[in-house]
C-alpha cells in the first residue's frame, strides 16, 4: 500500500474521532435534566431538599466546570479528550473516570476477546464444512439449530445457562466475576475463580454469535464453488483438503475478517444485558449506570473508549487487508 493511501487512511481516522466526539459531546445535553442535581438527589436520604442543597449544587458544577458556557466546555472536552483524560466521574467522585475504566476495562476484554474469537474460529470452520460438497452428510443437521442459534439474544442463553448450570446443577457461579469474601490461597486459586465465573457469559456469547458466522461462512463458501479458481483447482487434481483450505476458506474468510475486525472494536462497549445478568463488572456494565445516572463524564470516557477502538481497530484492518486480498494492492497502483 503506498505512502498517501495509509496517511489518507490516518486522517480519516482523526476525521472521524473528532466528528464522532463532538455528537459525543452534544447528545448527552439533549437532555433537560442536570446530572449533578439528580446525583445530590438520590443522595438525600428524605428524597426532598435539604438546607443549603442549591449551594451544593452550584459548588459541584463550579468542580465539574458545569457552570461555564457551552463552547468553552466544548473546548475543555475535545482538550481532555486529546489527553485521554476524562474528569471525575459524577456518581463516583472522587473517583476519576480513566480508573472506572481502568477497572472494568480488562474483565470486558477478557470475557468478550475470548468469547468472540473462539465464536468465529467455531462458527466460520462449522460453516464451510456445511457448504463444503465432500463434508459428511450428517453436519446438515446443524444448519437448522444454528439458524435458532443466530435468532437468540446473548441474555436469553444466560437466563437458560443460569437455570440449568447455575441453579438446577450447582455447577458454574451464577454471578459476579469472583467470589466475594474469599481469601486465595495462591494466585492460581485465584485465577481458577475468574475462569470458573467467565464460563457461563462467554459460553453464551459464544453461543449466541457462533451461529451468525457459521451462517454467514456458509453463504460466501456456496457462492465461490462456481468460480474459476476453484474449477481450476479441481482440474488440476489437487486434493479436497488443499482445494478446501487454500481456495475455499482463503477467499470466503475475507467477509468473514472484516466482521471479526468490526467485532472486535465493539469488544471495548462490553455486551450489556449479558454483564447485567450476570454482575459482571465489565464496560457494559459501567456504561449502563452512567446512562441511568446521567453521569456525563462517565459516558464521554467509554463512549470514546468505543469510538477510539472501532477506528483503531478499522484502519488496522484497512493496513493489513492487502496482505490478505492481493488484488487490492493491485488496484492501488
Amino acid at each position: 500500500m503506498r505512502l498517501s493511501k495509509i496517511l489518507e487512511r490516518v486522517f480519516i481516522l482523526f476525521l472521524v474521532l473528532w466528528l464522532a466526539s463532538t455528537v459525543n459531546f452534544i447528545i448527552p445535553r439533549l437532555v433537560d435534566k442536570n446530572p449533578i442535581r439528580e446525583r445530590l438527589i438520590q443522595m438525600s436520604i428524605s428524597g426532598n431538599y435539604q438546607a443549603g442543597f442549591e449551594q451544593m449544587v452550584a459548588a459541584y458544577e463550579e468542580k465539574f466546570g458545569l457552570d461555564q458556557p457551552l463552547w468553552n466546555q466544548y473546548i475543555n472536552y475535545m482538550n481532555d479528550m486529546l489527553h485521554l483524560d476524562f474528569g471525575y466521574s459524577f456518581t463516583g467522585y472522587p473517583m476519576r473516570v480513566s480508573e472506572q475504566i481502568a477497572n472494568a476495562l480488562p474483565w470486558t476484554i477478557g470475557l468478550l476477546t475470548t468469547a468472540t474469537l473462539i465464536a468465529f474460529l467455531l462458527g466460520s470452520l462449522l460453516g464451510a464444512l456445511l457448504a463444503w460438497p465432500g463434508s459428511p452428510k450428517f453436519l446438515n443437521f446443524f444448519t437448522g439449530p444454528l439458524m435458532v442459534f443466530a435468532g437468540v439474544p446473548y441474555y436469553l442463553f444466560g437466563l437458560i445457562l443460569i437455570y440449568f448450570l447455575g441453579v438446577q446443577t450447582n455447577i458454574f457461579p451464577v454471578y459476579g466475576a469472583m467470589t466475594p469474601g474469599v481469601v486465595y490461597e495462591n494466585e492460581w486459586a485465584k485465577y481458577l475463580d475468574i475462569l470458573k465465573h467467565s464460563i457461563l457469559p462467554a459460553l453464551s456469547i459464544v453461543l449466541a454469535s457462533a451461529g451468525g458466522w457459521a451462517l454467514n461462512m456458509r453463504g460466501m463458501m456456496v457462492t465461490i464453488q462456481g468460480e474459476d479458481y476453484m474449477i481450476n483447482a479441481e482440474a488440476k487434481g489437487l486434493t479436497g483438503k488443499r482445494r478446501f483450505f487454500a481456495y475455499g476458506i482463503r477467499n470466503a474468510l475475507l467477509p468473514q475478517v472484516t466482521n471479526l475486525a468490526l467485532s472486535l472494536g465493539f469488544v471495548v462497549s462490553g455486551s450489556i444485558l449479558v454483564e447485567m445478568v450476570f454482575g459482571y463488572p465489565g464496560m457494559g456494565a459501567l456504561l449502563s449506570s452512567s446512562v441511568k445516572l446521567f453521569d456525563y463524564q462517565t459516558l464521554y470516557g467509554v463512549v470514546f473508549i468505543i469510538i477510539l477502538a472501532i477506528s483503531v481497530s478499522t484502519l488496522i484492518l484497512d493496513l493489513i487487508y492487502p496482505f490478505l486480498d492481493p488484488r487490492i494492492n493491485s488496484q492501488d497502483r
